[in-house]
């Protein structure tokens, strides 16, 4: 089992290539990722607009495939917690509650202004950009990080792509540092 916890914040599970990467991470248990029901609704919501191409039906699909490999990362009971917290964007209260409410010491989130260390270490949490997130668990697992990122390319049929192709998109998804990182390993 993981040793970890990280609250994946919405906008890090939109990107199919980042939340793929994220994922399969998390099923080689370097982390135990943790969502809610709000974080998913967010995620609904963000994919409608983004990817209208995709459809309701596939969306749904993917969250509850999530939800079925990943059974014990959707937390509850955050909901008290909230109007204790202060953030800059008040919106983002329910990333922190569940967080805490699943003891986990990350949030691995591309708005890190939202989550200042004034405001979250007070809380034992810390807020890491994916592409920090990432280069850390390329450092702290090299051989399980690489392998994740080839068998994401083969996963790839329709259409196929190269580790090139998943380390571009990774690029644009938010994490540019750590495709040049596993570029350089790799290519």
């Amino acid at each position: 089992m993981a040793h970890f916890a990280a609250v994946l914040d919405a906008n890090v599970l939109v990107p199919v290539a980042l939340a793929d990467t994220l994922l399969r991470l998390a099923e080689r248990e370097l982390f135990r990722p943790v969502w809610s029901e709000r974080i998913l609704d967010e995620v609904r919501r963000a994919m409608r607009a983004v990817r209208p191409d995709l459809g309701p039906s596939r969306i749904e699909s993917r969250l509850r495939a999530m939800n079925e490999v990943f059974d014990d990362a959707c937390v509850r009971g955050w909901e008290p917690l909230v109007p204790g917290l202060e953030l800059p964007d008040p919106d983002d209260r329910h990333v922190v509650a569940a967080a805490i409410r699943s003891h986990a010491e990350l949030v691995v989130t591309r708005n890190l202004d939202d989550f200042p260390d004034t405001a979250l270490a007070p809380l034992g949490i810390h807020a890491l950009s994916p592409d920090e997130f990432l280069l850390d668990q390329l450092d702290l697992d090299p051989n399980s990080t690489l392998a994740v990122i080839a068998e994401q390319a083969s996963a790839m049929r329709r259409p196929p792509a190269s580790v090139g192709d998943v380390l571009a998109a990774l690029d644009l998804a938010g994490a540019p540092d750590f495709a040049s990182a596993v570029r350089d390993r790799l290519l």
